[in-house]
């Protein structure tokens, strides 16, 4: 049960990295179900067909998304190995023990938001404000689906 666990929570966190296919943009952004069979097919371009980028704003764009989504592979790797940890030992935590991992987890928390202040910057000096801005709420919506499906499987700390 613990490796079937840890397995679904790895699967889930790689779907936040760079793996997805476009479908239709308005149903793909507002229907999380379609948000994630989206992402889960081809992230990339579900990003590419929600911000209908020219070539222009393309140019600029990609390289700091692609930036971005190492930042974020990086800190889903740091959440989840603290997360594999607390699954693993399946029994009541030390007050050290418990202090490492709430420290563990806001550092990833940390991490990844340094990195979203850096994108955001980034993207700012690539797209128009109002495409910055929607490619910043796409990724919010990913993230949080994410994290709600993380968050249904892993249990609270005895």
């Amino acid at each position: 049960m613990k490796k079937c666990v840890t397995a679904f929570v790895l699967a889930v966190a790689m779907t936040t990295m760079p793996c997805a296919l476009a479908q239709d943009k308005s149903a793909g952004v507002t229907d999380m179900q379609a948000l994630r069979a989206a992402v889960k097919a081809d992230k990339r371009a579900f990003v590419a067909a929600t911000l209908a980028l020219t070539d222009a704003e393309a140019k600029k764009f990609w390289p700091a998304y692609d930036d971005y989504q190492l930042t974020l592979a990086a800190s889903n790797r740091q959440r989840n190995l603290a997360l594999e940890d607390l699954i693993e030992l399946n029994k009541p935590l030390s007050d050290a023990y418990a202090r490492m991992l709430a420290s563990e987890l806001l550092a990833a928390d940390e991490t990844e938001i340094k990195a979203r202040r850096k994108v955001l910057g980034r993207v700012l000096k690539a797209l128009p404000a109002t495409k910055a801005a929607r490619y910043m709420q796409l990724e919010d919506k990913i993230r949080d689906a994410a994290a709600y499906d993380i968050a249904a499987t892993i249990p609270l700390i005895k």
